[in-house]
């Protein structure tokens, strides 16, 4: 089945007692039962309620998974995958990740014996390197908020799975239509719904989604038992949202490529941090593991001014300042002020310090990365590439793609 036929027609169909094309909003608290035990399904709405249901099923539909549960906000359904974790339990992390999802692992979760560890995983090595017997789960944010880098997902997994490990992935940037982590070996997808899934800027949800049997009856479990449930009238909105999802994300990758690569020739800017250009450090892991790149852009300005950063946030016209993501409308934000500020300031430096570093290569000036092991020009191009700490310049294109 294509994806938008999923997007508007699984987990939903017309409501028995009247016809109605769109799921009703169901909104009671509670369901009369013909005797004890003996109800339709449905008890109490904590537990379950039929407009959340639709809009579960749909959700596990189409990350191609086989059970969803919904939360009232993104930070909830991380609450719920931290919580199938005990003391002693240790987390890898990517370094460069949302504010929030920093601040629920160090502020609420460490202080109950949890290990997190934060590492940079362009080079899954770096995931490799931190495994240990404690290692339980391994959480992937791709593309990362907000410098936008490419965790390979496949690798990801295969070292998980060796180390007996989760992974569980924040789809939230790519969503279902662009990536599917299910399919390339992750254990739970997460989405903060308010993005890209809502997609209208009305609503504050999050969701997890899995197939393994296991992993979804402690999800079901910690959702009833904390209790950090979306509504009915939520759950509504975002049904309707999704059935555009394929076509706004569509038109979100068109503008997206034409803003970045706007941004690119502009004499004011510095960096611009977008997956689909082929000198981003892990395109072609992007390429292997996405449909389309998205329309999420970080940039840097020459000079890296605050006053300047802040002086431009304020200035634009059809942007909006705010934070979230993922609606309709366009929006711009300055993260290390805003949803990255829960971030300690060295912290946050180290993540998001400029991979190219300067290098003299006969007498010229090169930009190179040591994590993707390439050398590029003036225009970022790339020209060269590093082996055995030799600097090698070379014209071929076949070489570049394939080194």
């Amino acid at each position: 089945m294509k994806f938008a036929t999923k997007a508007i027609h699984e987990g939903v169909a017309p409501d028995p007692a009247t016809g109605a094309i769109m799921t009703p909003i169901y909104q009671t608290s509670t369901y009369v039962q013909d005797g004890v035990g003996n109800h339709k399904g449905y008890e109490y709405s904590r537990t379950l309620n039929p407009t959340r249901h639709a809009l579960e099923k749909n959700i596990a539909a189409i990350e191609n998974g086989t059970h969803g549960a919904c939360f009232g906000s993104g930070l909830a359904a991380i609450d719920c995958v931290i919580k199938m974790l005990n003391p002693g339990d240790e987390v890898i992390s990517t370094n460069d990740l949302y504010g929030g999802s920093y601040r629920i692992f160090k502020t609420i979760f460490e202080k109950y014996g949890l290990v997190f560890h934060f590492v940079d995983m362009t080079d899954v090595s770096n995931i490799e390197a931190k495994v240990n017997e404690n290692t339980k789960l391994i959480w992937v944010e791709t593309p990362t908020n907000p410098m936008m880098n490419i965790i390979d997902i496949e690798a990801a997994s295969a070292i998980a799975k060796k180390a007996g490990a989760m992974l569980c992935v924040d789809n939230t940037f790519a969503t279902p239509y662009l990536q599917k982590p299910l399919d390339l070996g992750a254990d739970i997808v997460m989405h903060s719904v308010t993005k890209y899934l809502g997609g209208h800027s009305d609503v504050i949800m999050g969701a997890l989604v899995t197939k393994d049997d296991t992993i979804a009856n402690e999800m079901y479990r910690i959702q009833n038992s904390s209790g950090a449930v979306t509504g009915p009238m939520d759950s509504f909105l975002v049904l309707r949202g999704i059935k555009t999802l394929h076509l706004r994300m569509e038109r979100h990758c068109e503008n997206g490529e034409k803003i970045a690569h706007f941004l690119a020739n502009h004499p004011k800017i510095d960096k611009v941090f977008w997956p689909g250009f082929t000198h981003h450090p892990n395109h072609h892991v992007a390429v292997k593991q996405m449909r389309g790149f998205g329309g999420m852009i970080s940039f840097t300005l020459k000079g890296n001014n605050l006053e300047d950063a802040l002086s431009i946030v304020k200035k634009v016209e059809i942007f909006s300042l705010a934070e979230s993501l993922g609606g309709v409308e366009s929006l711009i934000g300055h993260p290390a002020t805003m949803t990255h500020a829960s971030i300690p300031k060295n912290i946050r430096n180290e993540i998001t310090k400029l991979d190219y570093t300067k290098k003299i290569i006969d007498d010229t000036l090169y930009y190179i990365t040591e994590s993707s092991h390439f050398i590029f020009d003036d225009n970022l191009e790339r020209v060269g590439y590093i082996s055995d700490d030799n600097y090698i310049l070379t014209d071929d294109p076949f070489i570049l793609e394939f080194v």
